[in-house]
Order: structure tokens, then sequence, then C-alpha cells
């Protein structure tokens, strides 16, 4: 890559590319707002432009149209509840509704209906981890509460289960002295 990063995002386009966003590493301030391109076919990066903010911890995850939806994550001086979508067809980031609540540290999942289902998290205040969700739309560009989890989670996963169920697993919680979580909890959309 151009740029050393970690804690950042990486997505498989539909063509085959893999986009690489954001991230913390060795620029001014820590965190990263450039993007990179990798082609598969000729082994290399090119640059992808820039994010519409700096972040690093964020989700990204690739919508039903092909586009991705990046969101949240920390820019060194605080935690994010924006959101921005990349379109690979004009190859530009565009911002899109902000989340309700400022997180880092949680895990999205696309719902069998196109939405995009954002639990758990971390925003940096009193340790506490959210057990909170939220939804975002991507016909609305808008994201809606979507209930939430029976405990405060940070660095889960989210998986979408075959009957349109989304499994969350592990995670810190449900406050930094919690340490890791053996528990699960289903999603029902």
């Amino acid at each position: 890559m151009a740029t050393a990063r970690y804690d950042h995002t990486a997505s498989l386009l539909a063509d085959g590319r893999v986009l690489v966003a954001g991230g913390a590493g060795e620029v001014a301030g820590g965190v990263n707002e450039s993007a990179e391109l990798y082609d598969p076919k000729t082994g290399k990066f090119t640059p992808a432009g820039s994010l519409t903010a700096a972040r690093s911890g964020a989700t990204a995850t690739t919508l039903s149209d092909g586009r991705i939806l990046i969101a949240g994550g920390e820019n060194g001086p605080g935690f994010l509840a924006s959101a921005e979508v990349y379109d690979s067809v004009t190859g530009k980031f565009a911002a899109t509704g902000s989340m309700q609540t400022a997180r880092t540290a949680q895990a999205a999942a696309l719902l069998s209906d196109g939405r995009v289902l954002i639990v758990g998290g971390w925003d940096g205040s009193k340790g506490l981890h959210h057990s909170s969700a939220e939804a975002y739309d991507p016909k609305a560009g808008s994201f809606s509460p979507a209930g939430s989890m029976a405990i405060g989670r940070a660095a889960p996963t989210a998986t979408l289960l075959s009957d349109g169920r989304v499994l969350i697993t592990g995670g810190f919680g449900p406050d930094d002295f919690g340490g890791p979580l053996a528990s699960a909890e289903l999603y029902q959309p």
C-alpha cells in the first residue's frame, strides 16, 4: 500500500478490486482519510480518493447495489456518528445520514431486506459499551433505532444467518472491566 495503516476497512468490490479505506498509522494526527484500491489482476494499489472524514475503527458493509457503507469509528480526538458511501462507478465518497450514536469497535451486517444493522461499540464515555443497535436504510440514506442487545458489547461480530436473523457473538463488555465475552445474542429484524 502507499500508506501504512491499521484499524482500517477493506471491502471487496463487484469487479474484484478491494477498497482499503481510513485507519490509523503514520499520518498527522494518527488517523487517515485516504483510500486505495487493490487490483488483483495487476497486484498493485492505486489511490482512490479520500473519505469525507478521517476514521479508524469504522465498519464497511457492501450494500445490495454494490456501494460501500462506511460508518462510525474515531478520528483521534473524538468518536464518530457520521457515515459515508463509496460508489465504485464514480470512484467518489459521499456523506450520508449519521448514526444516532457515535461509536467505534461496533459490528455491522447486511440484512436480507438490504438494510445494514449496526450493533454495539464504544464512544469513550465512562468506559461503557453500547447495547444499542441501529439500522441504515440505503434508499432513505438514514439510520433509525433497531432495538437493544441484552448487554453492551464492544468489538463483537454480527453474522447474517440463512433465516434472516443476525447472530451477535463475543466482544468486550459490558464495561472496560468486563473482559472478553463468551455470550451470544440473536437479532430478529
